[in-house]
């Protein structure tokens, strides 16, 4: 597997710079893969391994993750899926399947209602919900007060458990917690230089503020959440849909958030539960989900 890769960039026409990976440039279909939280285009290393001899792949940095510039804040993710449709125009792809995986499944169902005709059809990779994932008050235990909720992002920051500690990791760069933390997110061990290489790429994130301001006030139901009234928009997806979920993402991506999404896209979608299997699932159960995401993408 080549750990040694190569990003490309490119200006969208709203200032901001995306880096990227690029594989198979004249393959016939298109797979745009956007990555999670604390993560960026790195993370997708092992399902680049796997599917670059059979499709197209770009893999951008979203703005402010990665090597990708930060010049315009954040405040919903529907701007990073805008940004993702300026950079399709800009490498003249009209439509991809779309990949989004935790916070990149957010990305991805903003991109997909929003911009429909570019989304041939979308792959929700220990999704979060499309209700959103608050970031509620603490009290001086550290418990969470829900139902009462920060004013801004700037107030967020000073969250004790959920935010300011990851704000302090960034800060100091302690890639050594990073490490211990990326460990978590798979149930197989993972070798060293790679697990380093995912830390390194995890510490470049510019916008965490936002970025969790954003997965908080992100509503797509046609509900009120704590945060946000809804947008009602979940239902302008009309791509067919797979959802899949490992039976220990219990802390990320907990079960319940594939649910929302799945009975909120019932009639266009497919759901799969990977056991023994954490929140990277494309790499503890690299074999399984790989066939299982072809035959989707491949299916009428």
């Amino acid at each position: 597997m080549n750990l040694n890769l190569d990003k490309k960039r490119v200006k969208l026409s709203n200032g901001e710079t995306l880096a990227y990976l690029e594989e198979n440039p004249k393959g016939k279909e298109t797979v745009l893969l956007v990555h999670g939280n604390f993560s960026s285009s790195v993370h997708w290393i092992r399902m680049i391994e796997e599917l670059k001899d059979k499709y197209h792949l770009l893999v951008p940095d979203l703005r402010g993750f990665g090597d990708s510039t930060y010049n315009k804040r954040i405040s919903s993710f529907k701007e990073l899926a805008d940004d993702l449709a300026l950079f399709l125009k800009e490498k003249k792809v009209e439509s991809a399947y779309v990949f989004g995986w935790s916070l990149g499944g957010g990305v991805g169902m903003e991109f997909a209602a929003n911009h429909p005709k570019m989304t041939k059809k979308l792959v929700l990779i220990g999704s979060t919900t499309h209700k959103g994932y608050p970031v509620f008050k603490k009290d001086a235990e550290g418990n969470q007060l829900v139902g009462e909720c920060y004013a801004s992002p700037e107030e967020m920051a000073h969250d004790p458990i959920q935010v300011a500690p990851l704000l302090a990791v960034q800060k100091t760069q302690n890639l050594d917690f990073m490490k211990q933390a990326l460990m978590a997110l798979a149930s197989k061990p993972i070798p060293d230089e790679e697990l380093t290489l995912y830390a390194k790429e995890s510490l470049k994130q510019a916008n965490l503020i936002d970025a969790d301001w954003a997965i908080s006030t992100m509503n797509m139901s046609s509900e009120p959440s704590h945060y946000s009234k809804g947008s009602d928009t979940i239902k302008n997806i009309a791509c067919p849909v797979l959802h899949m979920w490992g039976s220990k993402d219990i802390w990320l991506a907990p079960e319940y958030m594939t649910l929302d999404n799945y009975n909120a896209l019932r009639d266009n979608s497919k759901l799969i539960y990977y056991y023994d299997c954490g929140h990277m699932i494309f790499y503890d159960k690299r074999e399984e989900s790989i066939k299982d995401i072809i035959n989707f993408l491949e299916s009428k």
